[in-house]
């Protein structure tokens, strides 16, 4: 009975706190009705265990708490390769951004060096005329 109450508190804190980044934007949506969901799933759950029992035994697994290892860990696995595939796309927008900049750089500087030439020319044919 205390397991089914911590578990259920907790998962309500959790709950509590996935909203509250969503409300201040520290979260994307995205990944937070990814957790919500999570959560409205895990909460009715842990407050009645036995019902993950009867679908451990249709799924022929030993109980239901090594079916929820198991399914935490596969979650858990696809979590890391979304934020990786997240990573190496945001690391090669990155690239490209940092490409452009300097090609941007360079087109500036040769800008300036062309109006100072200018400058430069103008200023001696004013002083020679």
């Amino acid at each position: 009975m205390k397991l089914t109450l911590v578990t259920g508190l907790t998962g309500l804190v959790l709950l509590a706190t996935i909203v509250e980044l969503l409300r201040r934007r520290q979260l994307r949506e995205k990944y937070g009705m990814l957790w919500l969901g999570l959560l409205f799933v895990v909460i009715p759950l842990s407050l009645f265990p036995r019902l993950l029992d009867g679908v451990a035994d249709t799924l022929g697994v030993a109980s239901g708490v090594s079916l929820v290892l198991f399914l935490g860990i596969v979650f858990l696995l696809l979590v890391c390769i979304h934020l990786s595939w997240e990573v190496s796309t945001l690391e090669e927008e990155t690239r490209t951004l940092a490409e452009e900049f300097a090609l941007l750089r360079t087109e500036v500087e040769a800008d300036r060096a062309e109006r100072a030439a200018l400058a430069d020319r103008a200023q001696t044919v004013t002083s020679d005329g």
